[in-house]
């Protein structure tokens, strides 16, 4: 007997059909397309080709691009700057301040 509300699918089977070959080729694709534009934009590390991480500092050597903080020590010369890797969600964001009198 089937209490009243309860789905008439059995929970270990899937609500959704696998697509056909074709389609999921073309998914693939897609994938592939949107991780090869996400990181053409991301700053590698010149040392060991490594994506810096939210947080981890990166120190810039002139026009030959940025080391992480792992391949710094490789390099003789001292960094001409050097600054925080931010997320993508950095300069969207609002920060609330308290202007009330205290």
């Amino acid at each position: 007997m089937r209490p009243e509300g309860t789905p008439r699918i059995s929970p270990n089977r899937p609500v959704v059909q696998p697509s056909d070959s074709g389609s999921a080729e073309f998914e693939l694709a897609l994938l592939r397309r949107g991780v090869g534009r996400r990181d053409a934009g991301q700053e590698r590390c010149r040392g060991c080709n490594r994506t810096p991480l939210v947080g981890e500092t990166v120190y810039a050597y002139g026009h030959d691009g940025v080391l992480c903080e792992l391949c710094r020590a490789l390099e003789r010369d001292p960094p001409l700057q050097s600054r925080v890797v931010h997320g993508p969600e950095f300069g969207h964001t609002m920060k609330l301040t308290d202007h009330r009198a205290a």
